[in-house]
């Protein structure tokens, strides 16, 4: 292009070397209840996905069974196996096992507590909320363990797969605590993400102008909308 022609406003084409990550939620998990509660997972709270979060698992599954996707990932706890469950069947991908990108570890709270105590506006999650701190819950991580080993989760990925796209089935937490990271913000501005929604990073690849890490979108449900339509809303 030229001066004469002027400059336009092009849309963002990924540079070749750079990782695409579309970074998933988990559907929606069975509702706690403290005569039933979940079982744990080294201290975490297991729950399998509710029948909505089936559904939602299924819908994601459409959405991006279009997409070139090189791998998918998960976390140890099982909603994010089953979530990411329909999208590896139809694309013939084993989802690879992130531990460090596990949900954030709540220590007294874990389970039915924390759901009931933020529910109650209980003083402590109060506390929580406006100090955005994780620690002030009883044993529970505190916000530089937790992005530390985020931290490192996403680099491994990102140094597996350079050059591709990836997609990364995890948290609430977790995607507030990414996306944290990349735009320098807060860290609880942006733990709002809706279940099986998706974001998008990109790890830019060495040598360009760009930041390393950007934020490409936050939260897309468009696939969850009954009247979606795949042809209409590429990734792309």
């Amino acid at each position: 292009m030229s001066e004469h022609d002027g400059y336009r406003q092009l849309r963002f084409v990924l540079p070749e070397g750079a990782t695409d990550l579309l970074i998933v939620r988990h559907g929606e998990s069975a509702a706690a209840r403290a005569d039933a509660p979940a079982p744990s997972v080294e201290g975490h709270s297991d729950p399998e996905l509710a029948p909505l979060g089936l559904e939602q698992a299924e819908r994601l599954g459409e959405r991006l069974a279009h997409e070139k996707i090189d791998a998918i990932y998960v976390t140890t706890l099982r909603r994010t196996a089953q979530t990411a469950a329909p999208l590896a069947k139809r694309l013939g991908i084993e989802p690879v096992v992130e531990a460090d990108l596990r949900e954030i570890y709540l220590g007294e709270w874990e389970g039915v507590a924390f759901r009931k105590y933020v529910a109650e506006r209980h003083p402590i999650a109060v506390q929580m909320l406006t100090e955005q701190r994780w620690d002030v819950i009883p044993g529970a991580e505190t916000n530089e363990q937790f992005a530390t080993r985020v931290r490192r989760g996403l680099e491994r990925i990102i140094a597996a797969h350079p050059g591709q796209r990836v997609v990364v089935v995890v948290h609430g937490g977790v995607i507030g605590q990414l996306i944290a990271l990349v735009a320098g913000t807060s860290p609880f501005s942006f733990i709002g993400a809706d279940n099986a929604s998706i974001s998008q990073l990109v790890a830019m690849p060495a040598g360009t102008d760009a930041r390393p890490l950007i934020v490409r979108r936050f939260n897309d449900t468009a696939h969850l909308d009954p009247v979606f339509s795949i042809a209409s809303e590429p990734l792309t």
